[in-house]
């Protein structure tokens, strides 16, 4: 069968790569965006340090998943701005702050934020009226968000949650330093690590996947399942951080491609409805989708197979990991009765994510039986 791949960003991995930011400048002036407890951290000091002039400005007040609410001052201010001067958008974060700084780099003919989401509720694809070069500098291990182009946007107001995807939102430079992750918490370990196995996971059990996208997603898993708890017991573990940051661009990098499936999609109204966060919400169903894919498909449940052992009885190991590290999977632990759950589910599946599982066409030739 003929495939495609594309991944266009240039990725750079190593400890204590954050020192060649200056260098993949290349002389052009930034703008920095990250999160509150970067400056707490002294990671907005030591980036400042590093960059002097070249540095045009700081957005440091992004939280987790952006809403329009939050993003609407901030895309104006800039645009408006002479921060707007700056060539290159620096994200230095997780999902967020890189999905914020995606958000900015495209700019409305107006300039004004209303214009882009009016754009993105239109569904219709446009071309921004001006862009910025992208550097993505993950500090959690699971986004993917530095390998891909897309960003989601929320409405929390209106229960909606926009994608943005464009040609201009791929970032130009991923810049993975595993010495940025030492910091983390627990729980954001934690979260950050089960989104990497979702996107892996979600990228096999898809109609877009690829012979390339699978070497990516099946090496991510593996590296996921042995490090990941071993990690959660040792988080000052710099070889561990390592591995997992690797991992998570693995997923990234087969994930780019197919995009998100199922659990992805339950994982919206998830995080929507009940406010549990994405790397849970997208994770907790892993053992239930997994179910539904077994069978759909013998070339890929050979990709599974090579991803998870023999597929007999993969779904109870696959909740037992996730179990293990804490992490409930039935939707009755998050007050989500059977007869919710069968909605969410089907719901799920006539969305754009949903559509992607190769179980959907039998879902809905069995709902219309």
């Amino acid at each position: 069968m003929p495939h495609e791949y594309l991944n266009p960003v240039r990725s750079v991995y190593g400890a204590g790569e954050l020192l060649s930011l200056p260098k993949l400048l290349g002389g052009r002036r930034a703008l920095l965006v990250t999160f509150p407890e970067a400056r707490q951290l002294g990671l907005v000091a030591r980036i400042e340090a590093l960059l002097g002039e070249q540095l045009a400005g700081v957005i440091d007040d992004v939280r987790p998943n952006p809403d329009v609410a939050e993003l609407a001052a901030v895309y104006d201010a800039f645009w408006s701005g002479g921060a707007a001067s700056a060539e290159v958008i620096i994200a230095v974060g997780g999902g967020s702050a890189i999905d914020t700084a995606k958000a900015l780099m495209v700019a409305t003919p107006s300039g004004r934020f209303s214009e882009l989401v009016a754009l993105l509720s239109s569904g219709k694809a446009f071309t921004p009226a001006r862009t910025k070069m992208l550097i993505a500098v993950p500090t959690t291990a699971g986004t993917g968000s530095e390998v891909t182009p897309w960003a989601t946007v929320w409405d929390r107001g209106a229960q909606k949650k926009y994608s943005l995807h464009l040609p201009e939102t791929w970032p130009s430079i991923a810049l993975i330093d595993p010495e940025l992750m030492l910091s983390l918490p627990a729980s954001v370990t934690l979260q950050s690590g089960l989104d990497a196995l979702s996107h892996a996971l979600e990228s096999i059990w898809n109609v877009n996947a690829n012979p390339v996208s699978d070497t990516f997603a099946v090496a991510a898993v593996h590296e996921i399942l042995e490090a990941l708890p071993q990690l959660m017991e040792h988080l000052d573990d710099a070889a561990l951080r390592g591995r997992m940051a690797l991992a998570a661009l693995k997923a990234g990098m087969a994930f780019s491609n197919t995009r998100t499936a199922l659990a992805h999609s339950i994982s919206y109204e998830m995080t929507l409805r009940y406010g549990l966060p994405h790397g849970i919400a997208c994770s907790f169903p892993l053992p239930m989708v997994l179910e539904r894919a077994i069978g759909q498909s013998p070339e890929r449940d050979a990709v599974l197979e090579r991803a998870l052992g023999n597929l007999a009885g993969a779904p109870a190991r696959l909740a037992r990991f996730i179990e293990e590290l804490g992490v409930r999977t039935r939707f009755a632990d998050y007050g989500v009765s059977d007869d919710q759950a069968q909605q969410m589910v089907a719901h799920a599946l006539t969305g754009a994510r949903g559509k992607n599982f190769i179980g959907a066409n039998t879902a809905a030739l069995k709902e219309a039986a």
